[in-house]
């Protein structure tokens, strides 16, 4: 039975994503913070490892258990993240940082210490980017430059690690409503999926089908709903126009 190691485990995606790739008999170990699993519990195709992804020594001690409990470790899911929504003006710098501390740094911790293993399977990296990874979104500057990096990261790993046989894809969601309503900090900092500006948001499992959809077909790049893959389009076609069309829609959801 394969593994899948995905961040994020205990959020609406990831358990999305792991209730779908147990339908098709993979074995999943989700990695979330201490307490973020609800009523989730170990099971025979599922595990839970209590872990912040923004300490590497932990993401360490987490990968060398799994590598030494389970056959192979065969796909990395880089799901933990959150979202950011505040002018730059007037935002707090540590916000920004903590942006990139999960967005980014969670997901090279974990690219970093299980790199050895998805060699020896030639298994698979899978990073759950945004539109906001490849597009300007308004009110998302440190947000998106998160995941601009993250973007960056992943592509340029591809081809590092095609020699070694390992496939390296990103997905890019729009709005899926993971978490609809939940608060956010002061700073600007919500869990995914809290916007309140979402464009035609999608459910955790309709995200959680395309992304597996395109990952068994081979996709290196997963535009994720209706939004995403016009927003992929529109802003490399024409991008000037893609921004008037963001700001107004955006403008226009938060009003």
């Amino acid at each position: 039975m394969k593994t899948a190691v995905i961040t994020g485990g205990g959020g609406g995606l990831g358990r999305a994503l792991a209730s779908a790739l147990q339908v098709r008999g993979w074995f999943t170990a989700l990695l979330d913070l201490p307490g973020g699993f609800g009523a989730l519990q170990n099971g025979a195709q599922q595990s839970l490892h209590p872990c912040d992804v923004t300490d590497a020594a932990q993401v360490r001690a987490c990968v060398e258990g799994l590598r030494a409990a389970r056959p192979s470790l065969d796909l990395a899911i880089y799901n933990a993240g959150v979202t950011l929504i505040a002018p730059f003006a007037g935002m707090d710098p540590d916000a920004h940082r903590r942006a990139f501390e999960i967005n980014y740094w969670g997901a090279v911790h974990l690219a970093a210490a299980i790199l050895p293993d998805l060699r020896a399977s030639q298994g698979t990296h899978l990073a759950i980017t945004s539109v906001a990874g490849f597009a300007p979104l308004k009110h998302r500057t440190a947000y998106a430059a998160s995941k601009h990096a993250m973007t960056g990261f992943f592509t340029s790993l591809r081809g590092e690690e095609a020699a070694h046989g390992v496939h390296v894809a990103l997905a890019a969601p729009s709005f899926v409503a993971t978490n609809p309503g939940a608060a956010f900090g002061a700073d600007g900092i919500g869990r995914p999926g809290a916007a309140r500006d979402g464009i035609d948001a999608m459910t955790p499992e309709q995200a959680a089908a395309v992304i597996l959809q395109g990952l068994a077909r081979g996709r290196a790049f997963i535009p994720v709903g209706r939004v995403a893959r016009l927003s992929w389009w529109l802003s490399r076609l024409a991008p000037g126009l893609y921004e008037r069309q963001m700001l107004k829609s955006i403008g226009r959801e938060s009003s």
